[in-house]
Order: structure tokens, then C-alpha cells, then sequence
């Protein structure tokens, strides 16, 4: 079973991933990891932040001479700003300044972040006891966890894309039919992962207006999966669901508060003669559909077309400008916290977002054809993918009585 725990605060002195199921004999190539990071950081409307931090993988077990051994695989991120905040973060109590850590203080909650209930929650006076994890800075090593992961997905010819189709109410227009490689092109070209050149044009100018007057931007992104097999997930259980657990993986992403699969909301009020994918067969195709409206996933279970998702990203609760906000502790009108932040999390949110769901689509697909080395999955894919080829065909001798 493949899992990871990630650990660290923001401005501690590291992040931490731990992955557990990752199968002996891949080569991981940690430039691939490092590239990710890099794409997370870049976008237009991101923060101060990331002119400190350069962030890059350090392995520190799992690994040997770029192969993956089969057991726990520990991957680190160092802050770079952990120097300026020793002597307020310090684990410990010999470092810590005690002084320093009053001007630090949080004590007004933002509205829409963790801060308030998080404060309730854990019996905390110090909103930047809950901050500090709850901050999104946490996504880097997850970004690290979906690059290593997309490496084994690759091995078997799954590729996974992801780009900005709204910021605001400024809509992408996205060419159908697209390949991945054609996908790249344009969003390395791309100041905000998007498809688009008029409308990035348009998000750009909306997000220096909101940089201008203290605001944030949401908006929507997209992660594609090329080339995933039929057969991953189940319908037999609510939770085995591919649908449910991509879902549960995306909304998992601070400051995702919507995710729709295929066509998702835009199909409540069409007819369902309009909404499904028709089915057709060829000799040399098998079963396949002229359409993808479902997302590549039927019942539960990936039928083999493209997975298309996509995540509503809400405008992130840390604005320069302030909202109404009490003191925890005197009870006292007070404009909420201020750290530093971005305007528009959009490309990084897609980034983050296209990891996650590279570690849910590992998951299933080594339950689905998993063992201890990569070769002995590779045999079990082959061997399906054979199985999947003769489906249905029935002889005297392998007929169902």
C-alpha cells in the first residue's frame, strides 16, 4: 500500500516527506523533482516568498545511486528563510527568544483560514501555532512526493499535465483535442500556466489590479492524465471510488473549495442522451467512445479515456488590505493578520494539484498491478493488458457455464 506523511511548518527549518510503497528497481531522477519545485514557484501573483526560497530535494533514504531499494523513501525541502526565525521557531527552548517571539505573536484570526478554529481546536494562544502548518508553504514537499511518483506512472506510459483555465472571471479558451506534449509547449511559454494568450493577457492585468489594492484572485485549474488504463479504482466500495479519491485528493489543497470531474456541473441541465459518452466497438481500436464527458471515469473506475479534473481555487484569506477580525484574547475589534503572501495562487495551485493527484492515480495503480519490483509490475500490467485485449472473447474451453 503506498502512503506518504509530510511533516514541517513554514517558517521552520525544513519540510519532510516520508513514502512508504514505493516498489524497489525504478530510477528516480531527482532533476525531474527539482524541475517541479521550480514550476510550482514560477507564476505571476506569486509572493515575496519565493525570491527567498530556492527550493530543492534532498534524499535522505529510499534511494541508493538513483534506485529506488522498496522501502521508506525520505525526501527533505530546506527553508532558506529558517535563519531569520531560529529564535522564534526553534524546537529548541536554549534558541528561542523570548522577546522575539511576542513581536511574532499572532492573535487576529483571518477569515477563511485555519487560524480561528484552529486556535479553538488546539487550545492554542498563538495563532501562529496554527499557521505555520496550516500554510500552504506545506504543498512544496507534496510537489516533490507527485514529481517522484509521476516517474513511476511514467514507466507505463502515464503522463499528467496541468494549467490555468480562470482567474477570476477572465475564462481561458482551451483547444480540444490537445496532446500532452503540445499542452507543455504552451505553458512553458506561459507566465500563469495557461492555454490561453489573450485571456492570460486579461489575468495578468486582473491580478495587478488586486495586487494594487491589498486583494486576492481565485480562479480554476485543470490536471489531465494521459494514457491511464482501464480498471483503476472499484465501484465494489464508497471509499475504493477513483472519482472520490481524486476528489478527496484535490480538495485537500489549501484553498480548493470545489472539484468537478469530466463535465462535471456543466451537465445538471442537459439530457443524459446529451451528457453520456456513447460506446463503440472496432477491431482494431476495441471499445471505444467519440466522446470523454465523464472524465475518464465510469462508476468509479478509470474506462480508459483521458482523466480531466478541475479545482476551484478560492482567493487566498491572507489579503494586505485586511478584513474585520477580533483580538483571541482582549475580544477587541481588530483588522485580521498580515504575513507575507501572493495576490494569485493559481499556477502554483495547478502545480500542486497535478502532484496529487500523480500520488492517488500511483495508489490505485499499484494496488491494481502492484508487487515488490518494478519488473514483476510491469509483467502483471502486461499481462492485464493482454487480458484486457482478449475481454469477452469466449472458445468450447474458456466459455462461462
Amino acid at each position: 500500500m503506498l502512503n506518504f506523511l509530510t511533516a514541517g511548518e513554514s517558517h521552520g527549518k525544513q519540510l519532510t516527506v516520508i513514502i512508504e510503497g514505493v516498489p524497489a528497481g525504478l530510477k528516480i531522477n531527482k532533476d525531474k523533482i527539482n524541475q517541479s519545485l521550480k514550476e510550482r514557484q514560477r507564476g505571476f501573483g506569486r509572493g515575496e516568498r519565493m525570491k527567498i526560497e530556492e527550493d530543492e530535494v534532498i534524499i535522505t533514504s529510499g534511494i541508493r545511486a538513483g534506485m529506488t531499494l522498496g522501502s521508506p523513501i525520505t525526501m527533505i525541502i530546506e527553508n532558506k528563510d529558517w535563519g531569520n526565525w531560529v529564535e522564534v521557531m526553534s524546537p529548541e527552548i536554549d534558541e528561542v527568544v523570548l522577546e522575539k517571539v511576542e513581536e511574532r505573536k499572532v492573535l487576529s484570526p483571518r477569515p477563511g483560514h485555519a487560524d480561528l478554529p484552529g486556535a479553538i481546536k488546539y487550545h492554542h494562544q498563538d495563532i501562529r501555532n496554527v499557521l505555520e502548518r496550516a500554510s500552504a508553504r506545506e504543498t512544496a514537499i507534496r510537489v516533490a512526493a507527485g514529481a517522484l511518483l509521476s516517474q513511476l506512472l511514467e514507466e507505463f506510459g502515464i503522463e499528467l499535465i496541468s494549467y490555468v483555465v480562470q482567474v477570476g472571471d477572465i475564462k481561458a479558451k482551451i483547444g480540444k483535442d490537445l496532446s500532452f506534449d503540445q499542452i507543455k509547449d504552451k505553458i512553458n511559454l506561459s507566465k500563469l500556466r495557461c492555454l490561453d494568450e489573450k485571456a492570460e493577457e486579461a489575468m495578468i492585468v486582473k491580478i495587478k489590479e488586486a495586487m494594487e489594492t491589498g486583494d486576492t484572485l481565485g480562479g480554476i485549474f485543470e490536471v489531465k492524465a494521459f494514457g491511464v488504463p482501464v480498471g483503476l479504482g472499484s465501484y465494489t466500495q464508497w471509499d475504493k471510488r477513483l472519482n472520490a479519491r481524486l476528489a478527496f485528493a484535490l480538495m485537500s489543497i489549501p484553498a480548493v473549495k470545489g472539484v468537478e470531474i469530466g463535465m462535471g456541473f456543466k451537465g445538471v441541465d442537459k439530457l443524459g442522451s446529451v451528457v453520456h459518452d456513447e460506446i463503440f466497438f472496432d477491431q482494431r481500436l476495441g471499445f471505444y467512445r467519440k466522446t470523454n464527458q465523464a472524465g475518464g471515469i465510469e462508476g468509479g473506475i478509470s474506462n480508459g479515456e483521458d482523466i480531466i479534473l478541475r479545482a476551484a481555487v478560492k482567493p487566498i484569506p491572507t489579503l494586505r488590505k485586511g478584513l474585520s477580525s477580533v483580538n483571541i484574547l482582549s475580544k477587541e475589534e481588530q483588522r485580521s493578520a498580515y504575513e507575507r503572501s501572493d495576490v494569485c495562487v493559481l499556477p502554483a495551485a495547478s502545480v500542486v494539484g497535478l502532484s496529487m493527484v500523480a500520488i492517488e492515480l500511483a495508489r490505485a495503480f499499484l494496488e491494481k498491478f502492484g508487487g515488490d519490483h518494478l519488473q514483476e509490475i510491469k509483467k502483471n500490467h502486461r499481462n492485464y493488458q493482454q487480458s484486457c485485449r482478449l475481454a469477452f472473447e469466449q472458445d468450447d474451453k474458456t466459455a462461462d457455464t
